[in-house]
């Protein structure tokens, strides 16, 4: 590692200690680069302005916020809840299964963890609260686990960005996302089926059959919010950055003209929330093509790919060992760092493995899920926490259940890559 390099890993490790923004600490840490270098410091504004404004998929991040806080401040939470439980509510745990299969729903609408434990989970949360046979720790962990489908069933902000930095399709990382992710929702309710039935917790009470049908309705109309994105994306009627403006106007006209549940006042805090936190994303991502830059002008990524061909790994070799790093790295990172700057640096390693890049991506975003439900980074704790004042500790010790089964849904995934890519390729993916 020569001096420009140690110069921005030092200035970025030291950024990241004095808990400066993540986005500021890559782009201070590129212009050190730069300096020590002696180039020209305007190559900054020139890689952040290019790769912005080359990144037509890019547009589809700021849209899909929207549409996850357009859910979020609408009711939509509530009436889907509500839906459930008429599903669900009678199982042992009611409560707790009725979040998952919210989770479900919710994640095909908001492409978002955060905005899952922040708007139906809080939901279920106090009603679980409510009940004493569900303990604080026990209705933080089901949420906090449940949370972590967002992402991975379509659609997917981090398969937006994964695409982004790796050219595979939009639209077979979504379809790509669904088979695990069902998967993944049935594994939490097993557990939660087990746990219930092992405390005697109770079952909710039943819906009178005479409301039926209203319930029903309302917390039906969100459903078609993912067969609408996903049909047009492979029927071809619009691209996936359309999808995302369809998914915001499907949103809109959902929480405020069906269940007129947003206020002009409401409508301008989502804009205004909206536009914070996807400032946020394009900050990290403006670093990310500074340290991006750095990293392929010195020839890292190539380096890592001889690295391991020397080493001559089997393509499950690689991916079992990218599993530990990322499991590691994401203790200690945030997962757009993960995303933004360790991806890169691996895909000419994957391509000459000849590992599927969709493959990849569902497994990468997967990793890094897992990474929002532990110590000492633990993202999802934090924002739960911060929502109920559930204690970490609470929630970890009654989540280890949770996490150790996602650990081994992700060991079948890296063994069996179709479990993965069975619906692409159903769909047409990789087709000649």
């Amino acid at each position: 590692m020569n001096t420009a390099l140690l110069a921005l890993v030092g200035v970025l490790a030291g950024g990241m200690l004095m808990r400066v923004p993540i986005g500021f600490a890559m782009i201070a840490s590129g212009i050190a680069y730069l300096a020590v270098k002696r180039q020209d410091l305007g190559l900054a504004a020139e890689q952040i302005g290019n790769g912005l404004y080359n990144s037509y998929v890019l547009l589809a991040v700021p849209l899909f916020v929207f549409a996850a806080n357009i859910m979020n401040a609408g009711t939509v939470s509530e009436r889907i809840f509500d839906f459930c439980r008429i599903l669900v509510g009678r199982l042992r745990g009611g409560l707790a299964q009725v979040d998952i299969l919210v989770s479900v729903i919710f994640s095909g609408m908001s492409g978002s963890a955060i905005a899952d434990a922040a708007g139906p989970g809080l939901v279920t949360i106090r009603q679980m609260l409510k009940k004493p046979e569900y303990s604080p720790g026990f209705a933080g962990a089901v949420v906090v686990a449940s949370a972590t489908l967002g992402p991975i069933i379509p659609p997917s902000i981090p398969m937006v960005i994964y695409a982004l930095v790796s050219g595979a399709s939009v639209g077979a990382l979504f379809l790509g996302g669904v088979l695990p992710g069902v998967l993944m929702a049935l594994l939490m309710m097993g557990v939660v089926q087990y746990i219930a039935t092992k405390r005697h917790m109770p079952r909710e009470a039943p819906v009178p059959l005479s409301e039926w049908p209203a319930v029903l309705f309302r917390g039906a109309l969100p459903l078609s919010m993912p067969i609408v994105l996903l049909g047009g994306i492979y029927s071809g009627a619009f691209t996936p950055t359309e999808a995302a403006a369809v998914a915001a106007a499907h949103a809109l006209i959902l929480a405020g003209v069906v269940y007129r549940a947003l206020s002009w006042r409401t409508l301008y805090g989502v804009v205004l929330e909206s536009a914070r936190g996807s400032a946020v994303i394009t900050l990290i991502l403006a670093g990310s093509f500074m340290l991006n830059y750095a990293f392929t002008a010195e020839g890292v990524p190539q380096a890592l790919a001889g690295w391991v061909d020397a080493l001559q790994l089997s393509p499950l070799a690689f991916l079992l060992l990218v599993n530990l790093l990322f499991l590691v790295l994401g203790c200690f990172l945030d997962v757009s760092v993960l995303l933004l700057v360790f991806v890169p640096m691996l895909l000419p390693a994957v391509k000459a493995l000849g590992i599927d890049l969709v493959h990849f991506g569902v497994l990468v975003v997967l990793n890094m899920m897992i990474g929002l439900i532990h110590p000492p980074f633990g993202m999802l704790l934090f924002v739960t926490k911060a929502l109920t004042g559930i204690p970490i500790g609470a929630m970890m010790k009654e989540g280890w259940l949770f996490l150790v089964l996602l650990l081994a849904l992700l060991l079948a995934m890296t063994c069996f890559p179709q479990i993965v890519l069975w619906l692409p390729q159903t769909m047409g993916y990789g087709a000649k």
